[in-house]
Formats: structure tokens, sequence, C-alpha cells
């Protein structure tokens, strides 16, 4: 071969290497982030503490994978739409957040793409997964017990005001497990002999007409179920329980921090970082069906002390003695 055609061979290849390379480099990873609320009001510690999961297995947004968010800005009609949209841009997991509403949808969408889930509700018995420790499939994720806890707030009711007067609650009827909490939890008042009013509001022009409900049949305390509607309405909520002197028992801390009395639940914050590590895992190979469903093991009293001596009331000593935070 010539001097001049060598060059010229030469030339071409070192162009069409780089090509070649950059070619059979993998795109960078794209995660679905599903959630049921809104972006305006959603809890950033959530989201930061998704990230520091994903962190955790080396995953940075920007820099190693990309993250889609598709927002249903609490109209749980528009999940099954936006989780195909995350289908049809062929992300490589989901991360379906704000509750079952969101897992539901998710597994509705697709059956081969991975989907991580954080919900109150039992995935085996609404249908989610196979089994706590062998979920199967395509799905895995986080779960509480909000119907077990909902039985607990009302227990804490009747441990906070002792008067026989009614005790309501706050409770969301387009919730796929809205009928089993309301049992848990009407149970939990038969077994204490105290009536409980149970309050439906499945949107932010309910709670006027609730609040009014209890001001009307006298009630002495209301119980707010774990609903990611209420938690992105909770700073309206804890304005209402406070103009109407109605002491409340919350799900999450978050409604305390805003001002709320007391809750009662998980912290999460840290069920959030759970499933952003389990996101991580599963871009690193893992497969969902193999990790099981994470369950939390710690919940934490808050109670705002400054709240209660603006309701003129004294928290009793034996809720006090078991708070794991009190704010003064």
């Amino acid at each position: 071969m010539r001097r001049r055609e060598f060059a010229r061979f030469l030339g071409g290849a070192a162009v069409a290497w780089p090509l070649a390379a950059r070619a059979q480099q993998k795109a960078m990873p794209v995660v679905g982030y599903l959630s049921s609320a809104s972006p305006a009001t959603y809890p950033r510690a959530y989201l930061a503490a998704f990230h520091q999961g994903l962190g955790d297995l080396g995953y940075v947004e920007g820099k190693n994978v990309a993250i889609e968010y598709r927002w249903a800005e609490n109209q749980y009609d528009r999940l099954p739409a936006l989780a195909g949209d995350l289908v049809t841009r062929k992300v490589e997991v989901i991360a379906a957040t704000g509750g079952i509403v969101s897992a539901l949808a998710a597994k509705a969408a697709t059956s081969t793409i991975a989907i991580v889930f954080v919900m109150g509700d039992d995935p085996v018995s609404t249908g989610v997964v196979a089994s706590f420790s062998r979920p199967g499939g395509n799905i895995t994720g986080v779960s509480f017990f909000a119907i077990e806890l909902g039985a607990k707030l009302f227990e804490l009711g009747t441990e906070l005001v002792a008067a026989p007067a009614p005790i309501g609650m706050l409770a969301n009827p387009k919730r796929p497990t809205y009928e089993t909490v309301r049992k848990a939890v009407e149970e939990a008042a038969h077994a204490k002999g105290r009536q409980l009013i149970v309050l439906d509001a499945s949107s932010e022009r309910d709670f006027e007409t609730s609040f009014a409900t209890l001001a009307r049949l006298r009630s002495s305390a209301l119980l707010v179920t774990g609903d990611p509607l209420y938690l992105d309405h909770r700073e309206r909520l804890v304005a209402l329980a406070t103009s109407h002197s109605i002491p409340t028992i919350y799900a999450w801390r978050e409604y305390v921090a805003a001002g709320g009395l007391m809750s009662y639940g998980i912290n999460l914050t840290g069920e959030y970082r759970r499933v952003g590590i389990y996101v991580g895992k599963i871009l690193a190979g893992e497969k969902p069906a193999d990790l099981p469903v994470e369950q939390p093991t710690t919940f934490e009293l808050v109670i705002n002390l400054k709240t209660a001596k603006a309701l003129g009331m004294t928290i009793p000593q034996s809720i006090l003695a078991r708070a794991d935070e009190v704010i003064e």
C-alpha cells in the first residue's frame, strides 16, 4: 500500500473508531418518578431522601441517571395515562410514590418494566405482589401499616380526649382501601365504646364541610388518615383544626411541623430513601422479584405543645411519656 493511500485509510479509521465506540456506549438509564401528589406542595424531604437512596448505590441525577417526573396533582384518574407515558418513554424503573393508587396504575401499565412502590396499604391483600418475601413479577417496594395505624390513631384520640363526645375521622373514599380502613377504625371505636363520625373528603373542597359537620356534632377530636391528598394540603387542614379548636391527630409528622397537634406513624422520609435504594439496586442489575417488600419497624409519636397551649388543653402525661419528639 502506498504511503498516501495508507494515510487516507488510517484517517478514515480514526474517524470511524470514535463513532463506533460512542454507539456502543450504553445510554444513561432513565428512571420514571410517578406520584399522585402535586410538586408544589410535595414535601421536599421525600424527594431529597429518594435521591439520597439512589446516591447510596452510586447514582446521581444528571450525572449517570436521568429522572422523568410525572405528577397527577391529586387527580387519581390521571395516573394511568401518566404511567403509560413513562412506559412509552421506555424508562428502566418506575418509582411509584404517593400510595397504592400510583402502584396500581404502574402495575396496570407494564408487566416488564421494574416498579418500586411506597404505600400504606397491604400489597398482598390488594393483589400488588404475591408475598412480602417473594413479591414475584416486576414489582416490589416499601409497605407500612396504614390500616393498623388508623385504629392506633383512634386509641390515641380516646386517650387524648376522655369526654364521651364523638371522634371524627377524615377519610378519602377514592382510596382503594377506604372501606378496609374505615372498618378497622369502626371496630376500634366499638371496642372503646366511643362514637366514630366518618367524614368523606376526596378533594380540598370537602374540607370546610367536614369541619362544619364536626362543629355541629360537637366532636371532641379528629383523626386525619394517611392519604397523599391530605398531606398535600396539610397546612390548610392544620389551619382549619386550629380555627375550629378541634384537637387533631395526624398520620405523619409533617402535619405537626406545620403546627398540628400530634402525629403517630412512620417517618416517611426514611421510606423514600428505601425506595431510592431499591431503584438503585435494580439499575445495578438486581430483579424486583428477588427484592422482598420492606416494612418499617419504627414508629414515632410527635407532639406540638405550642399548639396544645393555643387550644387550651393539657396533653395527658401518659401520652407525653411515650413521645419521641416534643415541640415546645
